[in-house]
């Protein structure tokens, strides 16, 4: 299998802090990885040095081959456009409405669309995602569950192959997070990847086909679905390990 994003021996440390120590693995595209572990295990962290966010203190973040932090300007478009980001906080621009934050990743990639297929996108990604407010709004007016399904209509906007979602159904109520769920499988249906955090096992094991386990920064274990469902002992280590 091919590496779609790999991390290789990465370190991270912040305010005299490591968060993240020594840290290496491939990413198979076409896949889906589930980042887990204990409160405070670095699981946000990791994601985030993959997805270009965060530059490690030691180590390369490298998508398809490619050091993340060494691409040229026109490198690093494209790949903000392949790679999208879903934060567990949403990262909503305070100061827009719902229409022009969902309206400037458009106007960034695709700089020849014109204001009326930026709307039709716009609307189609709300739709699919199940919001039904206004887009003249500010995020402040939204519930927090609002604003997970703004941050998650946001990434698909530009038609990623590669989905980062942090703790991406937090907030949510169980028909949005199936609706989300659902989406996550089509965009992995037409071999996409994704990678993901989150803290209900439901999720990690009927969705993800490895399952990356990070104790106190470091790699403790991987698993692959095939593994969890044949070891009932592993799959409740891995539960246990995503509380």
């Amino acid at each position: 299998m091919n590496a779609i994003v790999e991390l290789k021996n990465v370190s991270f440390s912040a305010q005299d802090q490591i968060i993240v120590r020594e840290f290496s693995y491939a990413f198979n595209e076409g896949k889906c990885t589930a980042i887990v572990g204990p409160s405070g295990s670095g699981k946000s962290t990791v994601l985030k040095l993959a997805a270009g966010l965060l530059v490690p203190t030691e180590g390369g973040s490298i998508f398809r081959g490619k050091d993340i932090f060494s691409m040229s300007r026109r490198e690093t478009l494209d790949f903000r456009r392949e790679a999208a980001v879903v934060f567990q906080d949403s990262a909503l621009w305070a100061n827009q409405t719902v229409l022009q934050i969902l309206e400037l990743p458009l106007r960034i990639h695709f700089p020849k669309m014109t204001a009326s297929e930026r709307a039709k996108r716009v609307l189609e990604v709300l739709d699919e995602v199940g919001y039904k407010r206004d887009t003249s709004i500010r995020p402040a007016k939204l519930s927090m569950g609002e604003q997970k399904l703004i941050g998650f209509a946001r990434a698909l906007l530009c038609r990623p192959s590669l989905l980062f979602l942090d703790e991406w159904t937090e907030s949510l109520d169980d028909s949005s997070s199936q609706r989300l769920i659902h989406l996550v499988r089509r965009h992995l249906s037409e071999k996409n990847t994704a990678i993901f955090v989150s803290h209900d096992f439901r999720i990690v094991r009927n969705l993800a086909d490895y399952i990356v386990m990070i104790v106190g920064g470091k790699l403790k274990s991987i698993a692959s679905r095939e593994q969890m469902e044949e070891d009932e002992d592993l799959a409740q280590h891995i539960e246990f390990g995503t509380a």
